[in-house]
């Protein structure tokens, strides 16, 4: 029998239950309404407008509305004005709202900031005002690693990296860019009929040709357990794009869906490959091998160095990993990508396919690129930059205030997303002139920072100290790939090829690059 004024413990887990339950309400209450409301009051102060704020969603699901219908309309053969089917919802917003702008990723605001001189300071980020956005548990499966961690946990990464990224590093590894194009070029060569002509789809190609160069140069000898990652890592990048369609809940990520359950057991496989990489190569090195100069083994030795035995000081096996799912990543998409819209492009402008490869032929004729020429290819150079610059692989940047912020004239509070779109720079008339949406490579004829006054006009990979460090790996394996092709083949668009870039992730054709080649 309880004594006066002693509690139950069916009573005590009630309150407990009660008072975590009023916790829960007033979080909700402060993350799902009060603080959306007090941000976007905060933005119409300062004259900034956008789309009204809807409970929880914000504007997925109407984003996902918009792409849906976009997906369905194709674009003219040509027509290069691309971004009211690639961001229909960023679109749309500039149309109602001007710039700058905003819109609603569940309850926090992304303001589109889109003057260069306003991006050059955002990506500057000399005092870390300007920080990343924090990935979601979601976002974290495909990769994490330097691409979005800060201030000295960044530096660290960064330092541990570069000579792996080193300029003398990757012109050793030009013989495997050669080896795995000329493989392709030579599977080509089989498929053509009598007449020397046939078709392919050249976005799976350059996806294999992509993935087979980063799985040799990432992980040499273990290329084959590479090639493993790359087709999972595809997979991945889909379904994380059905996961970001769903309603904005938070949690969402824990719910026993399908989608969900699957995403987990690619995680579990890709970092089990990894593991049993690293650890074999870790060993190797230190009983004396050498790292047979493939990132990986550079990485490693590298961040042994950084370390000197103490490991508090270098990466963990569980950072490298994620850095080797960032060499994936970044390393086969953004290549892949950049070679399937130049084929597209050169195919419909057959004047600039002329040109490139008489260039081509001019400093190689038949034989196989090398260093020193692929650095001096001027209108190969200029075509690639032209693509870059109309068909961006990574079509905009986040970066969040994490304390009230001015930027062009504008006081922007803390937790707001500040949006950089790549493709509206560098698609914007008054940048680039009344041909902005057409595709003229001559605009660069004199380099990248005389094509425009503002420094950030054309940043593809980045800008600042946060810039890609992959950028000179891209560039040299396109330019090899590019110059194999122009070598033997002509080519021009299929009759079946449909014009419709969309994003998965990427910026990816919707139908895929159906291209006929003429052997020449």
């Amino acid at each position: 029998m309880l004594m006066l004024g002693e509690a139950s413990p069916w009573g005590l887990a009630g309150a407990a239950v009660a008072v975590a339950l009023l916790w829960l309400a007033g979080w909700t209450l402060e993350w799902a309404w009060l603080t959306p409301r007090r941000l976007e009051r905060a933005l119409r102060a300062q004259g900034v407008r956008g789309n009204r704020y809807r409970l929880f969603t914000g504007d997925v699901p109407e984003n996902a509305r918009l792409n849906r219908e976009a997906r369905k309309k194709p674009l003219p053969l040509g027509c290069h004005d691309i971004i009211p089917r690639v961001l229909p919802m960023l679109s749309k917003a500039v149309k109602e709202h001007g710039k700058p702008s905003y819109t609603w990723f569940g309850p926090t605001p992304r303001v589109m900031i889109p003057d260069p001189e306003s991006v050059r300071e955002v990506l500057s980020n000399k005092f870390g005002h300007f920080g990343k956005v924090k990935p979601s548990r979601i976002g974290q499966l495909l990769a994490s690693g330097v691409a979005s961690y800060e201030g000295e946990k960044w530096a660290k990464h960064r330092r541990i990296l570069n000579p792996a990224f080193h300029h003398e590093k990757i012109k050793r590894m030009l013989p495997v860019f050669s080896n795995c194009c000329t493989e392709m070029i030579t599977r080509w060569e089989n498929s053509t009929s009598p007449e020397g002509i046939f078709e392919l789809d050249v976005w799976p190609e350059f996806q294999n040709l992509t993935g087979d160069v980063i799985s040799k140069t990432a992980f040499g000898s273990s290329y084959q357990e590479g090639k493993r990652i790359f087709q999972l890592q595809a997979e991945l990048a889909e379904r994380l794009i059905q996961a970001f369609q769903t309603i904005f809940i938070p949690g969402y990520w824990y719910l026993p869906t399908k989608n969900n359950k699957r995403m987990r057991e690619i995680e579990r496989e890709v970092r089990k490959i990894l593991r049993r990489i690293i650890e074999k190569r870790v060993g190797a090195i230190q009983n004396g091998e050498n790292s047979n100069g493939d990132l990986l083994g550079l990485l490693v030795e590298s961040n042994m160095r950084e370390s000197n035995g103490k490991a508090e000081l270098g990466m963990t096996t569980d950072e490298i990993i994620e850095e080797c799912k960032l060499f994936y990543f970044a390393g086969m998409e953004t290549t892949s990508v950049l070679l399937t819209w130049t084929l597209i492009v050169l195919s419909m402008h057959p004047e600039w396919q002329e040109r490139a490869r008489e260039e081509v032929m001019h400093h190689f004729g038949r034989t196989p690129p090398y260093y020193d020429s692929l650095s001096r290819l001027k209108i190969v150079t200029m075509i690639l930059y032209e693509v870059l610059r109309l068909y961006p692989p990574v079509v905009f940047l986040t970066r969040r205030t994490y304390k009230e912020m001015e930027l062009g004239g504008i006081k922007y509070p803390a937790e707001v997303n500040l949006m950089l779109p790549l493709i509206f720079i560098h698609h914007d008339p008054n940048i680039w002139g009344k041909d902005a949406s057409e595709f003229n490579p001559d605009r660069f004829v004199d380099g990248i920072s005389n094509a425009t006054k503002y420094q950030t006009s054309f940043f593809p990979f980045g800008w600042g100290p946060r810039i890609c460090i992959g950028q000179n790996f891209a560039l040299l394996e396109a330019k090899m790939a590019i110059c194999k092709i122009l070598q033997r083949f002509s080519f021009e668009l299929s009759p079946s090829y449909i014009h419709a870039p969309y994003t998965v992730i990427t910026l990816h054709p919707q139908h895929g690059a159906p291209i006929k080649l003429k052997k020449i």
